[in-house]
């Protein structure tokens, strides 16, 4: 992200208005999408979420150690589209940022455990400003926005949300550091079926510009999983989902167990690539003795000569085929 990139919030909307084409197909989230709630002016109307995730592990295990099952668990987790093994809480999503080279860094989904809300929108956004646990820190995972942001109010009509957040948002980091934090704030509210753009305001102030994901695709990896998301468990087979953009829209996707060594390696095809970017839904079976966290690993091989290119890596839980 070597561009420079207009800091003020009038700046930078009015510049994506003028140089942003709408990728509708690429950007949406991947996956069933389920059923979308009547449109409501409210102001936190109960938002259906998007395709199922498989719940993260119960309790953080920092260790790479092979285990029969997460520390502190009473055993491994299960899908859930919303709600937790505990009736009382549900499961959202927040999008930060994953280091690494220029081709494999990007925006990364990770799932947090909240008590059960029909106000889900909020708990999402409550959980991106709360950031990134130390455990995900260590690992590369950082967030742009600011500390002491605010959430000052969230409504939800039609298809759009608009968002107000304190001044705070505005603060520090530059016009690249700016540009990834609105992109962290679309994708955790683009994640609900029923909201497909995004209204910023500071301070009650703002444009009027719907921004979506289509607007933000440089800040994405070459080839980038949005389910399942960091540190989830991904089940058996894993059920992998995202968009790429690699050359002929061909690259491949192993799962690694807590040791290393390689399970599961099969070639996937996106719907677009060299130059534009597709998306892709693919199931991976794999072969494991017992529950541990592993590595779900996508690269490109190289034209020239095989060897992997755009490496990304994410923690996921791994289960035994039942």
């Amino acid at each position: 992200m070597s561009k420079q990139r207009p800091t003020s919030t009038s700046q930078v909307l009015a510049a994506l208005l003028a140089g942003t084409a709408l990728l509708a197909a690429c950007g949406a989230a991947s996956g069933p999408l389920g059923s979308v709630p009547v449109p409501s002016a409210s102001a936190e109307p109960s938002v259906a979420q998007g395709s199922p995730d498989v719940t993260p592990a119960p309790s953080v295990d920092a260790s790479d150690e092979p285990s029969s099952e997460p520390s502190g668990s009473t055993g491994a987790p299960s899908p859930s589209a919303s709600a937790s093994a505990d009736a009382g809480t549900m499961v959202v999503r927040a999008y930060f940022w994953l280091d690494g080279p220029v081709g494999s860094r990007g925006l990364v989904a990770v799932l947090r455990t909240v008590p059960a809300t029909k106000a889900v929108a909020t708990a999402a956004i409550n959980a991106l400003l709360d950031g990134p646990t130390t455990a995900e820190k260590a690992r590369g995972i950082s967030s742009q926005m600011p500390d002491g942001t605010q959430l000052l109010g969230l409504t939800i009509n039609n298809d759009s949300a608009t968002i107000d957040l304190s001044s705070e948002f505005q603060s520090g980091g530059g016009g690249d550091a700016y540009q990834t934090r609105i992109a962290q704030v679309v994708y955790t509210l683009t994640q609900f079926p029923s909201v497909k753009a995004i209204g910023l305001e500071i301070e009650g102030t703002g444009d009027a510009m719907a921004l979506d994901r289509g607007a933000y695709v440089d800040l994405l990896p070459a080839i980038w999983v949005d389910r399942p998301a960091w540190n989830a468990a991904i089940g058996n087979p894993a059920h992998v989902t995202g968009s790429a953009d690699v050359f002929e829209a061909t690259f491949r996707v192993s799962i690694l167990d807590g040791s290393g060594k390689v399970i599961a390696d099969q070639q996937v095809m996106a719907t677009c690539g060299t130059g534009c970017r597709g998306t892709f839904d693919t199931s991976v079976p794999y072969t494991i003795g017992k529950a541990q966290y592993g590595t779900l690993r996508v690269y490109e091989p190289s034209a020239k000569d095989g060897s992997p290119q755009n490496v990304r890596d994410y923690r996921v839980w791994l289960t035994p085929k039942s």
